[in-house]
């Protein structure tokens, strides 16, 4: 019998939020890959299964829900982590991480909604590269602390923990799995009462400034992701 070529699962909140680059990164990388969506009424697993490495995607609703799915993702991280099947968690993603694992999610200093600038910490080089800083799409209300062990990565004024990791194991706060398609789609159907916060704060972008941010940076966004996701997939 030929054994099955590893894949991965990934962990979908909502139905118009796919993996957007990161499937493109699997898909390029002829790596197989299955979404657990839990709008569509997913069953969360108990556990991998044939699986080699986990992936969260962001969300709208807050880690601190009281949603039993939320809960059952947090038991499949904390079981991944323990099999040592790596894990990467994005922005909700991240913060489940996070909340499994013991820290607080909580309202972040400032809220971040576009491109932001986030500062490296000398750790972060061996994944991130060099630089001291990068230009990452950003799009919470909340944010993690620092669970025990973990290592810091990256972090801004508005947002002092913007990414950790734990062995193979990377927590984020940011979006690197952002494509054009993924964010027309937010603004699309951007909601009027967060629409109309747009502007507010200088951390919340408007649209107009995202959509000339994004022609700017996504490029660079995306070879960051594609030296992560590599990093990811070759801890399995």
């Amino acid at each position: 019998m030929i054994p099955a070529m590893p894949s991965v699962l990934i962990l979908q909140h909502l139905s118009n939020d796919g993996p957007g680059f990161l499937a493109t990164w699997l898909a390029r990388h002829g790596i197989a890959f299955e979404v657990c969506n839990a709008a569509a009424g997913d069953t969360v697993p108990a556990d991998l299964g044939p699986h080699a490495a986990l992936a969260v995607l962001g969300g709208e609703m807050s880690a601190n829900d009281d949603l039993p799915f939320l809960r059952a993702e947090e038991r499949l991280i904390l079981g991944a982590m323990a099999a040592g099947r790596p894990v990467i968690g994005h922005c909700l993603g991240g913060q489940l991480m996070a909340r499994a694992l013991g820290a607080a999610v909580q309202a972040s200093p400032a809220p971040e909604i576009g491109w932001h600038p986030i500062a490296l910490t000398a750790a972060a080089h061996d994944g991130f590269g060099e630089q001291d800083s990068v230009q990452v799409c950003q799009w919470h209300y909340e944010a993690f602390g620092l669970p025990p062990g973990a290592t810091l990565l990256a972090g801004n004024a508005a947002c002092p923990h913007q990414a950790f990791a734990i062995g193979p194991h990377l927590a984020m706060q940011f979006h690197i799995e952002v494509d054009t398609a993924k964010l027309d789609g937010w603004w699309r159907d951007l909601d009027p009462a967060e629409a109309a916060l747009l502007g507010t704060q200088p951390t919340l972008h408007p649209v107009a400034r995202m959509r000339a941010d994004t022609a700017r940076w996504l490029p660079a966004s995306q070879a960051l992701a594609e030296r992560l996701y590599a990093r990811w997939w070759a801890a399995r």
